[in-house]
């Protein structure tokens, strides 16, 4: 059975009402995104932090699946499926996808402080101070922050080394380590890179550029890999 790895960025999940991580509204305006999400933004205000991410993980609560996650799902009707993702929802679970990796963290989970093993499902969009895991330590957001290792990164370029299809959707291509994950992909294998802003990417064989929104390309090429 082919492999299909995945690699999806925001603009997976913008047409599911969830803004890119970067964008912010209102109050959010008058603060660096360095100031919201850092281990040095904890330390010196976490009510504020957990306010910030109070506000996403309600969106995302609140958010449904769009057509393009929803198809590939689809895909798992015929190839071995792996998604590896920088968004921190779980859009993709819950539209039927089985095997999500997720570099950056997942908002709908929290972390002990003291014990980074402790990680928790949440069932509601709220984190307050004073909400502590099982040894008494605060818990904080499951994000990976400015200044801290993706420690996923690693079993993800393992899995870009097998593809034989390598799809990547709703990212600009730009962001390190993620946007390196399309080196490991053998020279082989067809890439796929769709985004309204899609490009050529220097010294990648065999990438076919589709300029749609996730909403529209991704089910136009789901269709197109289910007949083949």
């Amino acid at each position: 059975m082919l492999k299909i790895i995945i690699l999806s960025g925001a603009g997976m999940s913008a047409e599911s009402g969830i803004q890119t991580f970067r964008d912010g509204d209102g109050l959010w305006n008058k603060y660096r995104f360095e100031d919201l999400a850092s281990p040095s933004a904890w330390h010196r205000d976490p009510k504020l932090v957990l306010d910030f991410y109070n506000m996403r993980r309600k969106i995302v609560f609140e958010a449904e699946p769009n057509a393009g996650h929803k198809a590939l799902a689809k895909l798992e009707e015929k190839y071995a499926v792996q998604i590896i993702t920088q968004n921190v929802d779980d859009l993709h679970e819950r539209a039927g996808s089985s095997n999500v990796l997720h570099l950056h963290g997942e908002i709908k989970k929290a972390r002990s402080t003291l014990d980074p093993e402790l990680v928790y499902d949440m069932d509601n969009w709220e984190l307050n101070i004073g909400d502590k895991c099982e040894k008494g330590s605060q818990l904080r957001p499951h994000i990976v922050w400015f200044g801290e290792a993706v420690t996923m990164i690693e079993p993800a370029m393992r899995l870009a080394s097998g593809a034989d299809i390598f799809i990547v959707i709703g990212t600009s291509m730009v962001v390190y380590p993620a946007a390196s994950l399309i080196v490991y992909v053998p020279a082989s294998s067809q890439k796929y890179f769709i985004d309204p802003k899609a490009f050529q990417v220097g010294g990648i064989n065999k990438l076919e550029v589709i300029k749609e929104t996730a909403g529209k390309g991704v089910p136009e090429l789901v269709d197109k890999l289910l007949v083949l």
